[in-house]
């Protein structure tokens, strides 16, 4: 894992810092991902936060590259099935492996909508698409829907009469939100037959006890981050898919889904990817 180097030179002035909404006390999610993923774009408070989940579990590093590597394969399946328009919800520091690239690689003619709250992961974002008219990126709350899909970057971009892939991969943890179920049900009513969801999330709901306690603890590594980590049991998980029915294998370890891998070791995260009708 490459070190960042940190972005703080990017907001010298606290003035402007505050206007952006940046916190450089607290360690942010998208930032640690990015820093995990040997990203330049996170601060000193964020690789601190990062010692800490490793303290806590070694493996967060390989978890993160094993969720990346199922954006892609996620990715290259809904092309496969004739899906060209992602909507991309807390899509964190884009990365190498970004969800245009790989889109744009196989289908010059998809569109993909990010959406993200933390101001850095934004701001790299829109740095990075610059002269790109088929991506777009928003900086919004994905807890508001209207919000979401009423501003220009997706309302003017998404054909949402056409299939779509809704985005939610390694996000949805950091959502405590009693009412998430809901919310996203609203996002998968807006969409078109054929579109699908696609989600991986982190769950200590393992019969493998090691597993569950390796999860655990990288939970216990978020506290005091200003996203810590809600772990779902797999009815819950099962809950915010809405009951919809599950493209097969259905809901495996990250590292499974499409095919089993045995000799991978697992990631104690789930993903699945279920059709909206």
């Amino acid at each position: 894992m490459t070190a960042g180097t940190g972005d703080e030179h990017r907001w010298p002035e606290p003035e402007r810092a505050l206007e952006a909404g940046i916190d450089f006390d607290r360690a942010n999610a998208a930032r640690i991902y990015d820093y995990m993923l040997g990203g330049a774009y996170n601060f000193a408070v964020d690789r601190e936060q990062a010692a800490k989940i490793l303290a806590q579990n070694p493996d967060m590093d390989y978890v993160c590259r094993a969720n990346r590597d199922f954006l892609r394969r996620a990715v290259e399946w809904c092309l496969a099935q004739g899906i060209a328009q992602f909507l991309d919800l807390g899509s964190g520091v884009p990365t190498v492996g970004n969800v245009h690239e790989i889109a744009l690689a196989q289908r010059p003619d998809a569109r993909v909508a990010y959406v993200d709250f933390e101001p850095v992961a934004v701001a790299h974002a829109r740095e990075l698409i610059a002269g790109y008219d088929q991506v777009s990126v928003t900086r919004a709350d994905m807890r508001e829907l209207d919000g979401v899909l009423g501003a220009p970057g997706v309302r003017d971009l998404l054909d949402l009469t056409r299939p779509v892939a809704l985005l939610t991969v390694a996000v949805l943890h950091f959502v405590p939100d009693p009412t998430l179920p809901a919310i996203l049900g609203r996002y998968r009513d807006a969409l078109a037959p054929g579109s699908v969801h696609v989600m991986s999330h982190g769950s200590a709901d393992h019969d493998d006890p090691d597993l569950a306690a390796r999860t655990r603890a990288i939970q216990d590594g978020y506290r005091g981050s200003a996203t810590e980590v809600v772990l779902r049991s797999r009815p819950e998980i099962t809950e915010l898919l809405g009951g919809l029915d599950l493209v097969p294998p259905g809901m495996v370890d990250i590292v499974d889904w499409p095919t089993a891998r045995p000799g991978e070791r697992p990631t104690g995260g789930y993903a699945a990817i279920a059709r909206v009708v």
